[in-house]
């Protein structure tokens, strides 16, 4: 870890830290998605509760193991988050998901609990449920990049190829979208939205 991102443990730095990028990490889920249609969230990994806003009029469950995010989340926000281990969590009878989103959250955990965690989602998906995947990438170029994606707390940063070939290995593809992160023109980070489907 980088001397300092301990910080981003705190809500009110990660949201300072994450804030200025939020519309834009959520762009391409905009563009593939109807968001008025969704009826059931499973935000995972959902830190401080800023996705939230997106979901007003569906019905939301946050999970994070960080209990200062949830304590937060629930104190701000008042809808419905869980302090867990999302692998622990299993949903009532009849109240599977149709929208999982995992947003900047799997380059925190190396390759087997990615792959355990994305198995367990798939069973969480109802029939016609899409799991929504924004992640960081290795830049493949540029000094910058490099380094903001070296300071980032995330161990397990990958790249596209890998993502590529961990996401189509848990779910049928329906998208698999590579984008940049920008600030006043300059590309900052590289990232990539994946949307998939359980497999039958």
């Amino acid at each position: 870890m980088i001397p300092g991102t301990e910080l981003l443990a705190h809500p009110r730095a990660y949201l300072f830290w994450q804030g200025k990028f939020a519309e834009q990490k959520l762009a391409p889920m905009y563009a593939h998605n109807d968001m008025a249609r969704v009826r059931r969230v499973l935000d995972v990994g959902c830190g401080p509760g800023t996705n939230t806003r997106l979901f007003a009029s569906a019905a939301y469950l946050g999970v994070d193991v960080n209990p200062s995010y949830i304590a937060y989340a629930r104190r701000k926000y008042a809808r419905d988050f869980l302090a867990a281990d999302v692998c622990e969590y299993t949903a009532p009878p009849g109240e599977k998901y149709d929208f999982i989103l995992v947003n900047s959250f799997l380059h925190h955990v190396d390759l087997a609990a990615t792959r355990r965690i994305l198995a367990h989602l798939s069973t969480l998906l109802t029939e016609d449920g899409h799991v929504h995947i924004i992640e960081v990438v290795t830049p493949e170029q540029g000094n910058l990049p490099r380094q903001l994606a070296r300071w980032d707390r995330g161990r397990y940063i990958r790249p596209l190829a890998e993502w590529k070939d961990i996401f189509g290995g848990a779910f049928e593809t329906a998208v698999f979208e590579p984008f940049w992160l920008t600030r006043l023109g300059v590309k900052l980070w590289n990232m990539v939205y994946f949307k998939g489907r359980a497999r039958a």
